[in-house]
């Protein structure tokens, strides 16, 4: 588990009014910036942490190798809040579930989406959540996988809450890239 999230953990401990039941949660949908802004601001999500998970590489990094891994999002949430059905529904709604090459204009192994579970449960919801997908889309092919979690590696500061700290850029991004039309297209308002 990385430090970030223990040290999370720790502090929750220490003040239990705050979250009482805090859980973790792992999906991989492209940029990992724009995965950040889907679940941030939910109510009962408490953090949303940018990185890398999936591979075999130890301490992948933005800059330089993460081969194997997907770019992806660490949420942390208080189940009493929202639960993990509630956030695969929000993942579902922010990805192209057809695309196996990467996602919107992001190409490439690492831009691929995919739910990496924690445990039983989670794979049992994961699992369904994605039968139900199937069963809205007869006609095509969902090729987003449902995995077993492995190491999460948090990527640097900067790429942490990027659409925040950079709210023009991010927002170009984004539009040029066609996400939010692609999103609409296969999800409808």
């Amino acid at each position: 588990m990385p430090v970030r999230t223990l040290l999370l953990l720790f502090l929750l401990s220490l003040f239990p009014g705050v979250v009482a039941h805090a859980d973790r949660a792992l999906f991989a949908g492209g940029c990992f910036w724009c995965m950040e802004q889907a679940f941030q601001e939910l109510p009962g999500v408490t953090s949303v942490v940018s990185g890398f998970t999936g591979g075999r590489l130890e301490n992948p990094t933005y800059e330089g190798n993460h081969e194997g891994h997907l770019e992806a999002v660490e949420v942390v949430f208080d189940a009493q809040r929202i639960d993990y059905r509630q956030l695969l529904s929000v993942f579902w709604r922010n990805i192209d579930p057809f695309d196996d090459g990467g996602q919107f204009c992001d190409r490439g192994p690492s831009y691929r989406s995919a739910i990496f579970v924690l445990d039983a449960s989670q794979r049992r919801l994961a699992e369904a959540s994605r039968h139900e997908v199937e069963a809205r889309f007869p006609d095509r092919q969902v090729v987003t996988p449902v995995r077993d979690a492995g190491p999460f590696y948090p990527v640097k500061a900067y790429h942490q809450d990027y659409y925040l700290k950079n709210p023009i850029r991010y927002r170009f991004y984004k539009a040029s890239c066609g996400r939010s039309a692609r999103l609409h297209e296969v999800w409808g308002r």
